[in-house]
């Protein structure tokens, strides 16, 4: 299966997770009760639709393998089989962590992402 997930999420939760050693989650998270990820071929429309006019974010790559039990693939937009994380993302799960680029002309410029 996929081996790097990946999470957008405001700067501010991000530097709260690196003082606490765990992201416990976005507030949509929070209220969802799982954290939301994505595939590489998934980021662009996530982004896109979720994060549209927000600066200030952060890309955050995740080991798959190192989420445990708690983490489901389960259907969500479109049918697509998507990551959900049903407890809190340990720091040491993380490849990296990158500001996200703003959008230039409604288009939000992606690193290029390990599948």
């Amino acid at each position: 299966m996929v081996a790097t997930i990946y999470k957008i999420c405001e700067r501010e939760d991000w530097l709260v997770a690196e003082a606490d050693g765990q992201f416990h989650g976005s507030p949509v998270d929070l209220r969802d009760r799982f954290i939301h990820f994505s595939t590489a071929a998934q980021l662009a429309e996530t982004a896109a639709k979720h994060f549209a006019g927000q600066s200030a974010l952060m890309l955050i790559a995740v080991d798959a393998d190192a989420c445990s039990a708690a983490l489901k693939w389960e259907r969500s937009r479109g049918g697509d089989l998507f990551p959900h994380l049903y407890a809190a993302l340990p720091l040491n799960a993380v490849r990296w962590a990158r500001p996200l680029p703003d959008e230039v002309k409604g288009v939000r410029p992606l690193p290029e992402l390990e599948p």
